[in-house]
């Protein structure tokens, strides 16, 4: 049976701890998890991100990264007993349902979090070299890398992850501005896929596509503006590096990034459609040109 101290705290074995009040300093790390405006600005201040769900948080220790504790309710104990076992010096902090829910702002309905350390950045010529050496190990396998420029939403950013992650783009690269792939939606709509696809945040952009460039990539940028060629004239010109940048919902690439694109290409509509969502487009775009 469990001790119980006398201040009340239920330690159950070496690491895991039940919680008794909302105001626990320790799970400071999932508080207010629902405001997007603090948790942006915070996570990466504090080198943390949060993995929701417990097939989101084992893909996350797949790849490598590091959990600072766990957070979850007593039924998923058993089935994160592997998970515990393995990172005996991690907290685990377990609560009622009502407790993790006046902490966190919502209801947890898929399973366990954990917060995790924010690996360190990857150098952009680093991960081009990487995507470079990939395409190499397969025979007249071609590069393909993503640039996401200024995307604000993390449902898009999440989702383009998940469609580079299906159809084989070795890595992606986001701008200062964009929505950051580590926030919880983000992690949670890519379903993980955040984890597996190489990606890193640019420093300076649009300067740096010279990067792209003096690593042999062809720059094409997703646009409905003048001089663009569709995506099939893209894929005939079967290029063996391609670099394809989405601009921001709604507004598109910005006027300096379409003066260092070497081609401008779009996707023809029908039926009186102007353009897609970023997700689709980046969806259709891949599997072109895979």
């Amino acid at each position: 049976m469990a001790d119980v101290p006398a201040d009340g705290e239920q330690h159950i074995g070496p690491q895991i701890v039940r919680l008794t009040s909302a105001d626990d300093p320790r799970v400071a790390d999932y508080t207010r998890l629902t405001d997007v405006h603090l948790r942006k600005v915070r996570e990466p201040a504090e080198g943390l991100y949060i993995a929701e769900s417990s097939r989101v948080l084992r893909r996350a220790l797949e790849a490598g990264h590091r959990p600072r504790s766990f957070f979850l309710a007593d039924k998923w104990l058993e089935g994160l007993a592997d998970v515990l076992a393995a990172h005996p010096d991690v907290p685990a902090y377990v609560g009622t349902p009502d407790l993790l829910e006046e902490i966190t702002g919502f209801h947890l309905h898929r399973g366990a979090m954990a917060a995790m350390h924010r690996p360190e950045p990857v150098p952009v010529e680093e991960l081009l070299a990487g995507a470079n050496r990939v395409a190499a190990l397969e025979e007249k396998r071609r590069s393909r890398i993503a640039v996401l420029e200024n995307l604000t939403d993390h449902t898009n950013v999440g989702a383009v992850f998940r469609s580079a992650a299906a159809i084989g783009v070795d890595a992606v690269l986001v701008t200062p501005q964009c929505a950051d792939p580590l926030y919880r939606r983000s992690i949670r709509v890519s379903m993980g896929t955040v984890f597996q696809v190489p990606w890193t945040r640019i420093e300076s952009w649009p300067a740096d596509a010279a990067l792209l460039k003096e690593a042999g990539y062809v720059v094409a940028g997703m646009t409905l503006g003048e001089g663009a060629i569709t995506l099939d004239e893209l894929v005939a010109e079967d290029h063996e590096n391609l670099a394809l940048v989405f601009g921001t919902e709604g507004e598109g690439l910005a006027p300096e990034t379409d003066q260092v694109l070497d081609r401008r290409v779009t996707i023809p509509m029908m039926n009186g459609v102007d353009s897609l969502n970023v997700a689709a487009s980046s969806a259709v775009a891949f599997y072109a040109t895979r």
